[in-house]
């Protein structure tokens, strides 16, 4: 058994394609219609090849209702590891992301937290 896929719900999949690949530097990896949406995944280009993120649309009430829960308590839906936490905080900045969290050191890791744009906060972690 392996991880495969992983989702993240997004209120505007057009919207968070660009944030993920254009912001964050993901790769689309997948993107076929599928009436009113699609599906549409990312890709690292520093992880493996066969682990992709799927930008899932958020159009069930029970799924919007808990994005919107989370988001609001300042909970983040998924986390990201990078190698130099202060780096690409400074690169993502500069890009405009609006971090609710700048870097800050928690036990064996320092973490930021920003949003997506697409309703999601998001962490990025650097382990110590």
């Amino acid at each position: 058994m392996r991880i495969k896929l992983t989702s993240i719900m997004v209120d505007d999949q057009d919207r968070a394609l660009k944030f993920y690949t254009e912001i964050l530097g993901f790769q689309k990896k997948h993107e076929i219609p599928l009436g009113e949406f699609k599906w549409l995944t990312v890709v690292s280009p520093d992880g493996p090849d066969d682990l992709e993120l799927v930008l899932e649309p958020n159009a069930n009430p029970a799924g919007k209702a808990f994005q919107e829960a989370m988001f609001r308590e300042g909970i983040p839906l998924a986390a990201f590891e990078v190698s130099d936490l202060e780096e690409e905080f400074a690169r993502l900045k500069a890009r405009g992301v609006a971090f609710s969290r700048e870097p800050t050191g928690m036990g064996p890791v320092t973490v930021a937290v920003f949003s997506d744009t697409c309703g999601n906060l998001l962490q990025l972690y650097q382990p110590a």
